[in-house]
């Protein structure tokens, strides 16, 4: 079983009933936004939502979030206006879904995927979502799958970027992977706190450092133990400009050269690593725009804020005076990149 983590977020709202629920289905995608200021255009990838279900569980177990419990539809759609974004993905933050009992993980899933896609149905071109997935339980993780995919239209799959001591990568999750890269899925990556290394520092949140590392044990995972290879149709999104990866690099270039892995990976770490999408949550700063660029093109890089824990105008302001974009480059990040992954968006701009 899985060790309750505490985390610093929280979210609450009202929720729709199952009937109108699924009356609303059909509006999912089909409209295009609209708001009082000047032509909201962004895509934010990395959009946390708070399902009063999902907050009633953190509840019960003692997991509560201050940024979560004041969370309601109207608050991130004035957040995106505010920060020109048309459109934003949704997900769950940590402590995320299972807490050692499928049955229960898998109930929880439902619960917040089905709000999610209520939220889409009733701000058409507002809102996307990736499905939430109740791994390590990987039957149930399929089963929502499809009914993500299918019945809920969803736009990808998210992700942890661990699961206890499992690595997004493992081969436990083979069949997780096997269905996404059919399906020619993206999926989005959120660091959460591994068993190894919960409450490290004294006084110091996982976030803040450890947050950066598991993305970054994530990324490794993927290319060094094959994963990234086997299944080349997946199109994988990391959060937090995957974390210390770029501080790291060096390492990683000649771990590949090495005789382990140089017959697995003929083209090197890069040539893998330049594969994924990275977004811009909590890192829209020159130091660590500087050292990602260096690493992957700025074509890979996507829109991302962290609401509610952080702004969309912060990440916007950053990103325009880290001098690290030219004007292009910042359009592309803003919206552009996330259409290659997210075409349906495309006529999704706010008036």
């Amino acid at each position: 079983m899985l060790p309750r983590q505490k985390v610093t977020d929280p979210f609450l709202i009202s929720g729709p009933t199952r009937r109108t629920f699924l009356a609303g289905l059909a509006a999912i995608g089909t409209g295009t936004a609209q708001t009082p200021n000047a032509a909201p255009h962004r895509i934010d990838v990395h959009n946390h939502v708070a399902p009063p279900g999902y907050m009633a569980e953190l509840k019960r177990m003692g997991l509560t979030q201050a940024a979560l419990q004041v969370w309601t539809p109207a608050k991130a759609v004035e957040d995106m206006d505010r920060g020109g974004v048309a459109t934003s993905i949704t997900s769950i933050s940590p402590p995320g879904i299972w807490f050692g009992d499928d049955a229960t993980a898998r109930r929880i899933a439902r619960i917040c995927n089905e709000y999610e896609a209520r939220l889409a149905a009733d701000h058409p071109g507002r809102f996307g979502m990736f499905v939430n997935l109740p791994l390590p339980d990987v039957d149930g993780s399929l089963r929502e799958i499809e009914y993500g995919f299918d019945t809920l239209k969803a736009d990808g799959v998210c992700f942890y970027t661990s699961y206890g001591d499992k690595w997004l990568g493992d081969p436990a999750f083979a069949p997780v992977y096997e269905e996404l890269n059919r399906r020619k899925a993206v999926i989005y990556t959120h660091p959460i706190s591994a068993n190894c290394c919960r409450n490290v520092l004294p006084g110091i949140g996982d976030g803040a450092i450890e947050w950066g590392t598991d993305t970054t044990r994530a990324i490794t995972r993927m290319i060094f133990g094959g994963a990234a290879a086997r299944y080349p149709d997946i199109r994988a999104i990391f959060s937090h400009a995957g974390g210390t990866m770029p501080f790291l690099v060096e390492r990683f270039v000649n771990l590949a050269k090495g005789s382990q892995y140089s017959s697995q990976l003929p083209q090197g770490f890069l040539a893998s690593a330049k594969k994924f999408y990275y977004d811009t949550a909590q890192t829209s700063n020159p130091a660590a725009m500087s050292a990602l660029t260096k690493v992957i093109p700025a074509s890979q890089i996507v829109f991302g804020t962290d609401f509610p824990y952080r702004t969309a105008a912060e990440h916007v302001k950053g990103l325009t005076e880290c001098g690290v974009f030219s004007p292009k480059e910042l359009a592309a990040i803003d919206r552009e990149n996330a259409l290659t992954l997210l075409p349906r968006f495309r006529t999704s701009r706010a008036a």
